[in-house]
C-alpha cells in the first residue's frame, strides 16, 4: 500500500509539472501572437503618405513575417460612391497577372507527380493548338520563352452558339492560337499572357480535370482560400470592387461598359479573390505547402533576364526574381488590368513578404512592397 501511495503521489506531481509546462507554452504562444508588430508604425506612416500622394481610393496591404501574417490593414473604399470600405476578408479584387504564379504552381505539382512532362511538345496535351512548325514546351511557357504573342493577337473567326464560350480554357485558345510566333521558342524572354493561357490548357489536359477545379483542389482548399475564383463577369460575385482611373478630370469611377473582360485569360490573368486569400497563397508558398523545396528552388531560380536595362530583374518559372538593394533575393509577381493593380513580393530567406491590392489603375504596388520589405530589415 505504501508503494502504491508513493507511486500515486509521484504521478500527481508529474501531472502538475506537465500542466504548468503546457500553461507556460500556451502563455508564450499567446504573448508572441499578441505582441505588436515592431514595424507597424513605420509601415502605417509610409502607407498614409502614399495614399495621400497618389490619391488612392482603395488599398489593402498585408505584411508577412516569420512565415505568418504579422500586420494588415485596409484603406479607403471598394466603392467610393456607395461608401463601401475595403475589407480584407470580403472585398474581391482581380489578381490580373498574379494569376500566373498560381498557374505555375499547378503545372509544377503535375510535374512532381509525373503527369506533366515540362519538356514535351505542348501539342502532346493540346492538339487543338496549331502546329507552328517548331516544338513549344511547358517549361518555355513557364518562363516566357515560348515565342507566344502577348495581347497583339489574331483572333479566330469562329462563330459560337454558347453564351460564354471562353469559359472553357481550350476554346479560349481561339483568342490567339492563329497568331504567328514572335520568335523561335527558347530564344529569348518575351512576356506573354497568352502563353500562360496555353499553359492553363496544358494543365487541364495533363491533370484530366477542369483547370479551375485543379486550382481549387490542390491550392485553394488546402490553404483555406474560399474566395478564389475565375472573374466571370456574368456572375454576381459578392464584394467585387469598383475600379478607378485617373484622367485629366481627376480620379473617375471606371464604368462597367469600360471594364475589359479578363476571365478568358485564365491562368494568365483571369482570377480574383479577397486580399486575405492572396496572402494565404503567399504564406503557403513561404511555408512550402504547395510544392517540394526542390521544385520551389527551380521556380525561384533565375532562368532568363527580362530586359537589357534591368540586369537585376530576372524571371524563373512563374515568378520574377530580383536582387534587393541590400543584396537579398526577392520573388514575386505583379498584375495590371482595368479595375486593379495587384502585387506580392516575398523574401524566402527571411520568410517575409508583402501583399498589395488596389482598385486604382495608376498605382504601382511593387515600389511600395519593396519599400516595406526593406523597412523590415
Amino acid at each position: 500500500m505504501g508503494v502504491c501511495r508513493a507511486t500515486s503521489k509521484r504521478s500527481n506531481n508529474m501531472l502538475r509539472i506537465l500542466g504548468l509546462c503546457v500553461s507556460f507554452f500556451i502563455a508564450c504562444a499567446a504573448s508572441a501572437h499578441d505582441r505588436p508588430f515592431v514595424h507597424a508604425d513605420k509601415i502605417a506612416a509610409t502607407l498614409g503618405a502614399e495614399i495621400k500622394k497618389q490619391e488612392i481610393v482603395g488599398l489593402a496591404v498585408i505584411v508577412i513575417d516569420q512565415g505568418e501574417v504579422a500586420w494588415s490593414n485596409a484603406y479607403g473604399y471598394s466603392d467610393r460612391e456607395q461608401k463601401a470600405p475595403v475589407d480584407l476578408d470580403k472585398s474581391q479584387f482581380r489578381w490580373a497577372s498574379v494569376s500566373k504564379p498560381l498557374t505555375a504552381v499547378a503545372a509544377m505539382q503535375l510535374a512532381e507527380k509525373g503527369l506533366l512532362d515540362l519538356d514535351a511538345d505542348v501539342r502532346t496535351y493540346v492538339p487543338e493548338f496549331p502546329d507552328k512548325g517548331v516544338k513549344i514546351t511547358a517549361r518555355q511557357l513557364l518562363c516566357h520563352r515560348g515565342g507566344i504573342v502577348h495581347n497583339d493577337r489574331l483572333e479566330s473567326a469562329v462563330q459560337y452558339t454558347t453564351p460564354h464560350p471562353f469559359a472553357d480554357v481550350i476554346v479560349a485558345l481561339d483568342k490567339f492560337k492563329e497568331s504567328p510566333l514572335v520568335h523561335p521558342p527558347g530564344r529569348q524572354f518575351d512576356y506573354s499572357t497568352q502563353g500562360y493561357m496555353l499553359l492553363s490548357a496544358v494543365v487541364e489536359r495533363a491533370g484530366t480535370q477542369r483547370f479551375a477545379d485543379q486550382l481549387q483542389e490542390r491550392i485553394a482548399k488546402p490553404l483555406g482560400m474560399k474566395s478564389l475564383r475565375p472573374d466571370f463577369p456574368w456572375e454576381d460575385i459578392p464584394g467585387r470592387v469598383v475600379g478607378y482611373r485617373r484622367t485629366e478630370k481627376g480620379v473617375e469611377r471606371r464604368q462597367d461598359r469600360d471594364v475589359t473582360e479578363a476571365y478568358w485569360k485564365w491562368g494568365g490573368g483571369g482570377f480574383s479573390s479577397t486580399p486575405a486569400d492572396l496572402a494565404a497563397f503567399c504564406v503557403g508558398l513561404l511555408q512550402t505547402k504547395l510544392v517540394s523545396k526542390q521544385t520551389q528552388r527551380q521556380m525561384w531560380s533565375p532562368v532568363t533576364p527580362t530586359e537589357p536595362d534591368k540586369p537585376k530583374l530576372k524571371y524563373g518559372l512563374g515568378f520574377y526574381v530580383v536582387q534587393s538593394p541590400s543584396g537579398s533575393r526577392w520573388v514575386g509577381h505583379d498584375g495590371m488590368q482595368t479595375k486593379a493593380r495587384t502585387g506580392f513580393l516575398l523574401e524566402p530567406e527571411s520568410n517575409r513578404g508583402v501583399v498589395i491590392l488596389t482598385n486604382c489603375e495608376w498605382v504601382d504596388p511593387m515600389p511600395i512592397a519593396m519599400t516595406l520589405l526593406e523597412m523590415m530589415k
